[in-house]
This record gives structure tokens, C-alpha cells and sequence, in this order.
């Protein structure tokens, strides 16, 4: 009836379906929960364990938010630091600093310490004013900010900068601050018109030129009044600040109050006395403590101080007189334990006759007479003049191209392996023809290198000396980066003598190279780690269940102390008093190990506003963390693929390269600053700026160089090349070494055709040292100088 147009209904698919299934619907609910499969179960039962785990690890986060925020606003927290930055020479600090003060302080006091408390807005602030023009003060101040307010005047315009309201010390040292890592910030604007309409467009106008130069939470404030400052107080009461990672791993005291006291039993030293607040962790007296530009030192007395701000003060007594600061009561002393105080070892106490050679055993004689008579019979064709040692890196090749009838003629010699007496090898010192000698080195070393006599040397050259010598050095900077590695062959020295501590590897990448050999003797004061990561693992724990404990022998964070560091010279503590005044002194806690000489490791960049070039080894100034060193590093690239790395000859800008020095050994995080100094009295100038990559011993740097020739004929596989060497000796000494053109072709070295080399089309000659860090290259007989191992 309906024909074609007759509904069609799709069939019940019961015939797929199981005898049990289709009488589920007739089961009670308790059996239908009973029938299901098992996995629906367990998948119901997973998802609800991990929706129990989200809302527990929730939990736990806003419960350490709330603790830190409480923590952060109570009575018992340390003031929170204000840093006043400038970002031109024409923003007065001075009325900034005033207004804060008296909004804080009804009387006006405290300002001479810099520290206010404000019942009011419950609050306790430190406000230090950063000096425009000096870069050291301001890395300090940044290192202990809380809070840094960049103030900008609105009338102010600075041609010579991308951005109409920061000049050029100011966009430095913002480089810097990111670098060191940025705590809270805010922005105050200054001198803005007093027309309404004028006054919201001048301040729309300066917050877009801002923005891009700050974090996208960075509030801009108008501080022209103190009914604006008053909203800023109210606001940064209730902020949760930001601090950097690495502050929050260590204890530091921002001093208020440096004194001495004279030692009687050690003359020439006394005890340092730093008074202020503990930031960030617990201190315990048994720890070691680093005072920021002297040094490692150790506790001799803790004392607990009672605070000299509180916030909860009658009526009338809101501060503390400034004498009544300095006889402040003590309310706690602490001592350190002998057994439990950790020891101020910074080098390994070595044993110059370590490396000698012991009597040996009958086994290890036994054993050496087998290998004697082994190698009686093994017998290898290399070239005339080839030493044991560069015949131990020469691969065998399998076919009989090298071993035709011109090697076994006068041109090469058969080397019987027994022999280990060559010519020309014995005493012989090549340090006079390269300055390969000079390396990483202490800043307090007693030992002179070469490039120390040059350095000292050039203090006294007149003024067209020097610019010939800085002329020299940007000529040799631009030879760098255009012709990498490649350097001349002598005519006066054969370059068999000039290059014998170099060797040739096959490949770069996949030749062995082992990390002890040749160590130098600085390696056997230094220490190193089995396993660093696990290491820094163990001592962060360690740091964290001393925090937990609440243990007799430290102070709690918010303590107003005074730590009583003993044996600091006399001198520097002078020093220290007197820079105090303007700079803020700070001491910070040392984890474990952290006073210990090692080879760190940093990743670098040259800084965009450093133009001259940095030659590997050159005196270095650097800034890791809240410590400071002096150091001559040698930059190396970075291989991820390869256990060596290359040395590098200059500091490129545009890319991150490695610098090793010998330095205290610190965990990462941390940040470096490298400043580089131009004289006495001069302001040192910022050269790069990076992090702390590793602590490495066994980095293995190789010093690369390449000798190159001019093809003079050139046939279809063969070519002469000329002036790559100038006598047929050196052709024989390097014929074992592959060679390659820029191209890519490799081949061999075949004869010396008169002063020439008879090889194919390639002309380059890849050859790399060893160079480990320290003054000496040993090729023979190197020693056992490995490092103490942690």
C-alpha cells in the first residue's frame, strides 16, 4: 500500500546481544551493580581517587599561601625592603623617600636607620634609596629587595634611550635586575601637570611607554601627593611579594649596624659584628656565613636581639632612639657546638707525593712481563719523530694505501713500542712560544703567570702603546670570529716543536678522551662530586629538616640578631664599616660543601651594551648570587652530543658560551653578573651576564687549531699545497693527522714535495689540546692529581 514511500524501521540488533544482557532490565539495581563488568568499576574508582588528589594537593597549596601570607603580614616578620630606583638622573629620590617616611612615622624618626614601623598600617618597611650612576650599590640593594619602585618623572626626556622616561644607566641596570631576577615591582610617576584632563593623559601616555620594560603585574602609582602614596601603603600591606628562587634557598642578614671588635689573641684580625634582621630561612651558629665582598668566615656567637621596631609599641614610643640601637638588650646568646660546627675548608690538603710511583707487586710485574712479550711482536710503521704518547691516538687504518713501499722508505720509521726515548722529547719547554700556560686560576693565588706580567706590564705603557695594544686585540678579536681556530705556522720554530702538545683526533665527536688524564696539580686541592645531583638533593633536604626541627642552635626567621664573625682582617673590616654607610652589607648562610674549591661552570652572554672584546683568561669580576670572586675563565661551547667541548678564544656576543673558572662551589639556581674593571678609581662595566650551569671537574675542554695551506696544482685526486708547513719534516710529523678541505672532502697527507705537502684537495688540519684549567700541560708522566671526591 504505502509502496516506495512506506516507513522502513531499522531492526533491534538483539540477535548481537547476550542471553543476560537483554534480561538486565528485569534485575533489581543491587544485581545490575552485581552483573557490570569489573573495569567500569575500577575505572570509576581511579577517577574518583585522582579527583580526591587534585582537591588535596588544592588544599595543601592555599594552605602554604595563607601561612606565607600570614607569615609575610605578622608582627614577627622582618620589615619589608623598599629599593627607590631612578630610572633617570632627573627623578628626585630624596621627596619620595621623605613622604614614605612620614606617612609611616608620625614623628618623623627612623630615617637615619632607613627602618619605620606604622601601627596604623601595621606595617614595617625599610626604604633605601638606589644612588644613580652607581652599579654596585644598586646590584646590592636589588639582591635584598623586597619591593623595587621605579620611579619615572613625567617632564623627563632622555633622547638617547628607546624609551622617553629610562636613560641609559637605567636600561642597564634594568638588564641587571632581570638578570639577578625581579621581586615585586611597582611604578611611581612623578611631577605630573595639575590639570585634571592634562594629568590622565600624561599618565595614560607614560604607563604605555612603560609596560613593555616591566612584568605584566606591575602597577603604576601617581606619587605626586601623599593621598596617592597612602593608596600605594594600603595596597602593598595586603601584596603577596615575589622573591627569586634562589634568595629562598639560603638565610641573609641585611646589616644595620657594622662594628669590630679587636681579637688579642690573633693580631692582625678581629671579630666582625653584623647587626639587622634574619631574611628567608633559619641561621643555625654552627654554620658557615659569607659576608658579600670579603668572604667565608665562621660563627663565634649568635645573639638574639630585642626588636628595636615593633609593631605593637605604647603610645608615644613607636621607635627606638638610634643609642638606644646600639645597646640594645639581648635577649638570647647562642654558641657553637665543636662537634656539630662545620670546618672552613676551602682546599684539599694534597700530598705532593701522590703521584709517585710505588713498588710493585709480583702480580703487576708478572703482568707487565706478558704484556712486554706481546707487544715484542706487534710492531707499527709511523711516521720519523713520532713520540709513544702521539702514537697511542694514531688509528690503524686496515688497507694498504698508507702502507705502500714511500712510508717504508726514508721518509718514516718502524717504532718498536718498547721504546719510549726520542729525540727532541725530553726537557723540552714550549711554554715561551703560547700563553696556553695561564688559566683558570684563584683569585687569591700567589702564583704569577705570563698574562699577569703582561697585564702589570701594560699599567705602565704610555697612551699610543695602549691603544696599539687595544688596536691588537680588536684585530685579533675580528681574525677570531671571521677565521675561527685557524693560526699560522712559524717560520723560525719547526711545527713539530711549536704543536707537540697537540694531538689529532679522528672525529670531534666520537673519539674518547679520557676526563683524568694529564690533570694539572691545582686539581689535587680541589673537590668534586661523585654524584652532584644527588648531592644538592641530600643538602637542600637537610637544609629544610633543620628548618622543620626548630632546633636549639638556630635563630628563627624575623630575629633581630647579631652575628659575631670571628677572624676577619682588620683591614677589611675597616673597609667594611665605612662602605656600610652607603652600601647595605649583607651576610648570607652557606649550605654544606659551599665553602669548598671547585671547577663551576657558567652559561654566559655578552652584554648588549659591552662593546670591547673579552679574551679568554682575562680578570673577571663575578657576582653569583650574594657572593663575589675574581676569577680569568676559559670559555668552551657547549655540545650536547659530545663529551668535549671546544675552546673558545673570545666571548662572541649574540650567543650563550660556558665559562670555567676555580671557584667556591655553590648550588644552583643562581644568577651571575660578570663585570669587567678598567683601572683603579674607574666604575667596572657590565660584560655578561648568565647563570651557574654546573660543578664539573671532569668537563673536558679541548683547545682547537687549525693550520691551513694554499693549493698551488690541483689534479684530479691529488693537489700540492703550499706554505702549510716549511720543511719536509713537519710533512712527516703530521702525515698520521686527516685532513679536509672547506668543503668537506677528507683524505691523508701522501709526501713532502720539496718545502710542500703532496696531499689530495683537502688543506685544513684539525688539532685540539687538552686544556683542563690549570697552568701546566703534561703530556708525559702526568701524575695522580685527581680531585678529592664529596
Amino acid at each position: 500500500m504505502g509502496g516506495a514511500r512506506a516507513q522502513v524501521n531499522k531492526a533491534h540488533k538483539s540477535r548481537f546481544s547476550s542471553k543476560a544482557t537483554r534480561q538486565l532490565h528485569k534485575t533489581s539495581q543491587k544485581d545490575k551493580s552485581r552483573i557490570s563488568k569489573k573495569e567500569h568499576n575500577v575505572g570509576k574508582g581511579a577517577r574518583a581517587a585522582r579527583v580526591q588528589r587534585n582537591k588535596t594537593v588544592r588544599e595543601q597549596k592555599r594552605a602554604a599561601l595563607l601561612k606565607e601570607k600570614r607569615l609575610s603580614s605578622a608582627s614577627t616578620s622582618p620589615p619589608r625592603v623598599i629599593v627607590l630606583f631612578g630610572l633617570s638622573a632627573s627623578v628626585d629620590l630624596n621627596s619620595v623617600a621623605e613622604d614614605l617616611w612620614s606617612l609611616l612615622s608620625a614623628e618623623g624618626s627612623g630615617v637615619s636607620s632607613g627602618t619605620v614601623a606604622s601601627s596604623e598600617h601595621k606595617l614595617r618597611t625599610t626604604v633605601l634609596k638606589a644612588p644613580h650612576g652607581d652599579l654596585l650599590s644598586c646590584m646590592e640593594m636589588a639582591k635584598v629587595a623586597d619591593l623595587i619602585a621605579f620611579v619615572a618623572s613625567a617632564s623627563s626626556c632622555c633622547e638617547e634611550s628607546n624609551s622617553n622616561y629610562i636613560d641609559s644607566f637605567g636600561n642597564q641596570c634594568l638588564s641587571v635586575f632581570r638578570s639577578l631576577g625581579l621581586p615585586s615591582t611597582a611604578v611611581f610617576i612623578r611631577d605630573l601637570p595639575a590639570d585634571l584632563k592634562r594629568r590622565h593623559e600624561v599618565k595614560k601616555m607614560c604607563t604605555s611607554s612603560l609596560s613593555s620594560e616591566f612584568p605584566e603585574d606591575c602597577k603604576v602609582y601617581p606619587v605626586d601627593t601623599k593621598d596617592e602614596l597612602q593608596k600605594f601603603l594600603w595596597l602593598f600591606k595586603e601584596q603577596r611579594l615575589t622573591l627569586p628562587h634562589w634568595r629562598a634557598q639560603r638565610p641573609y642578614l641585611m646589616a644595620q649596624k657594622v662594628d669590630l671588635v679587636a681579637d688579642d689573641c690573633n693580631p692582625g684580625k678581629c671579630t666582625l659584628l653584623l647587626t639587622g634582621y634574619l631574611r628567608s630561612k633559619s641561621l643555625s651558629v654552627n654554620q658557615l656565613v659569607h659576608v658579600s665582598g670579603v668572604g667565608d668566615f665562621q660563627l663565634c656567637k649568635l645573639e638574639i636581639l630585642k626588636d628595636p621596631f615593633p609593631l605593637n609599641s605604647r603610645k608615644g614610643q613607636d621607635l627606638m632612639d638610634s643609642d638606644e640601637t646600639q645597646h640594645a638588650e639581648v635577649v638570647r646568646s647562642l654558641d657553637p657546638d665543636p662537634l656539630k660546627k662545620e670546618p672552613l675548608l676551602v682546599e684539599n690538603a694534597s700530598d705532593p707525593l701522590a703521584g709517585e710511583q710505588t713498588w710493585p707487586t709480583e702480580a703487576e710485574m708478572a703482568e707487565a712481563d706478558r704484556n712486554q712479550k706481546e707487544k715484542k711482536i706487534r710492531k707499527r710503521t709511523l711516521p720519523r719523530g713520532t713520540s709513544e704518547y702521539q702514537a697511542a691516538w694514531i688509528v690503524d687504518d686496515s688497507d694498504g694505501e698508507d702502507s705502500d713501499s714511500t712510508i717504508e722508505s726514508d721518509d718514516g720509521m718502524v717504532l718498536d713500542e718498547r721504546e719510549s726515548n726520542f729525540p727532541g722529547q725530553e726537557g723540552t719547554n714550549y711554554s715561551g712560544f703560547d700563553d696556553d700556560q695561564a688559566s683558570l686560576r684563584f683569585g687569591d693565588s700567589d702564583e704569577e703567570t705570563d698574562i699577569d706580567s703582561v697585564m702589570m706590564e701594560s699599567d705602565n705603557l704610555t697612551r699610543e702603546r695602549r691603544e696599539e695594544e687595544i688596536q691588537k686585540l680588536k684585530d685579533a678579536y675580528a681574525g677570531d670570529k671571521e677565521y675561527p681556530d685557524e693560526v699560522d705556522t712559524p717560520l723560525d720554530v719547526p711545527a713539530r716543536k711549536r704543536f707537540a702538545k697537540y694531538r689529532g683526533l679522528k672525529s670531534f665527536k666520537t673519539s674518547s678522551w679520557d676526563p683524568k688524564e694529564s690533570l694539572p696539580p691545582e686539581y689535587a686541592r680541589i673537590f668534586a662530586f661523585d654524584n652532584f645531583k644527588r648531592t644538592q638533593k641530600h643538602v637542600l633536604a637537610n637544609a629544610f629538616k633543620m628548618e622543620q626541627e626548630n632546633r636549639d642552635d638556630c635563630i628563627p626567621v624575623g630575629s633581630f640578631a647579631r652575628l659575631h664573625i670571628k677572624e676577619v682582617p682588620n683591614v677589611v673590616a675597616s673597609k667594611l664599616c665605612v662602605r656600610a654607610m652607603s652600601v647595605p652589607v649583607i651576610a648570607c648562610g652557606l649550605l654544606q660543601h659551599e665553602s669548598k674549591i671547585s671547577v663551576l661552570h657558567f652559561c654566559i652572554k655578552k652584554h648588549e651594551t659591552y662593546d670591547a672584546p673579552i679574551k679568554a683568561k682575562e680578570e673577571l669580576v663575578f657576582h653569583v648570587g650574594f657572593r663575589q670572586f675574581i676569577g680569568r675563565p676559559i670559555f668552551s661551547t657547549d655540545n650536547i652530543n659530545s663529551d668535549k667541548h671546544k675552546m673558545e678564544r673570545f666571548l662572541h656576543e649574540g650567543c650563550f658560551t660556558v665559562a670555567s673558572i676555580y671557584a667556591p662551589i655553590s648550588f644552583p639556581p643562581l644568577p651571575v653578573i660578570v663585570l669587567k674593571s678598567h683601572g683603579v678609581g674607574a666604575a667596572p662595566a657590565i660584560a655578561a651576564v648568565g647563570s651557574l650551569r654546573s660543578i664539573d671537574p671532569d668537563r673536558i675542554i679541548l683547545k682547537k687549531i687549525i693550520l691551513t695551506g694554499y693549493p698551488q696544482r690541483v689534479s684530479k685526486l691529488k693537489a700540492s699545497v703550499k706554505y702549510m708547513f716549511h720543511n719536509p719534516e713537519d710533512v712527516r710529523w703530521f702525515k698520521p693527522v686527516e685532513v679536509q678541505s672547506k668543503g668537506g672532502i677528507r683524505g691523508r697527507i701522501k709526501e713532502p714535495v720539496g718545502t710542500h705537502a703532496m696531499i689530495p684537495v683537502y688543506k685544513r688540519i684539525t688539532i685540539s689540546e687538552r686544556n683542563s684549567g690549570s697552568g701546566e700541560y703534561r703530556s708525559r708522566d702526568p701524575g695522580n692529581y685527581e680531585p678529592n671526591t664529596i
